[in-house]
């Protein structure tokens, strides 16, 4: 008998003799065999790992992409190349003025050294009503800056002040229902007057009718 060669594909394995064998005999069924065929919960659970490690990179990856614009939104204002533009030219600017200053500063010396005493500053015409109105202004602060400096020295003593008319306000209410009470009383004690006087004048005409009879 020739022997079949076991690296054939066609050719049955033993397992697979041994199934058939089990199927036949009816030890197992071919549903029990498909089952046995699906894939390992073990392997499932892999690949479930394997998706959610790549969705765990794709997020991070994103993440970082944010992270980077955010920081590219901040110094937007310091890399840009449309700031760093107007920021030279503001240099520049700046840098013109200063050359102009050091050119004169002969000039700028000897007016910083002339004393300016006895001198008007100008002020142009279209100025002048300003100028009117601003001295107007500075005399009325004048004239009510004494007071204001003593408004504001008192200000840490307005808790106590406010404390004490408080107690002052509390002690004036409490003369007042006294007060009040002490007029109630008063009155009272008049109408009892009047109804002991009213009393006393019926008992003397009481006695004067019976002396006169």
């Amino acid at each position: 008998m020739a022997c079949s060669n076991p690296w054939d594909p066609a050719q049955p394995t033993a397992a697979g003799l041994v199934l058939a064998k089990c199927l036949a005999a009816g030890v197992v069924t071919q549903e029990m065999l498909d089952l046995s065929a699906k894939q390992a919960p073990c392997f499932v659970h892999l690949t479930e790992v394997e998706k959610i490690a790549d969705i765990r990179a794709e997020i991070n990856q994103k993440s970082l992409e944010t992270e980077i614009l955010g920081l590219e939104k901040e110094t937007a204002d310091i890399a840009h190349p449309y700031f760093l533009t107007q920021k030279c030219q503001a240099l520049q600017v700046m840098n013109k003025h200063l050359e102009a200053v050091l050119k004169e500063k002969r000039t700028l010396r000897q007016r910083l050294m002339k004393p300016l005493c006895q001198e008007n500053l100008p002020i142009e015409a279209i100025f002048h009503r300003y100028v009117a109105e601003l001295l107007t202004l500075a005399v009325a602060f004048i004239e009510k800056l004494e007071s204001h400096l003593q408004t504001i020295k008192s200000i840490p003593q307005i808790p106590l002040t406010m404390k004490n008319m408080d107690n002052a306000l509390a002690k004036i209410n409490l003369l007042v229902t006294e007060t009040e009470e002490l007029a109630e009383q008063i009155l009272t004690w008049r109408e009892l007057q009047k109804g002991i006087h009213y009393d006393n004048s019926e008992i003397t005409n009481e006695s004067d009718s019976s002396f006169r009879t």
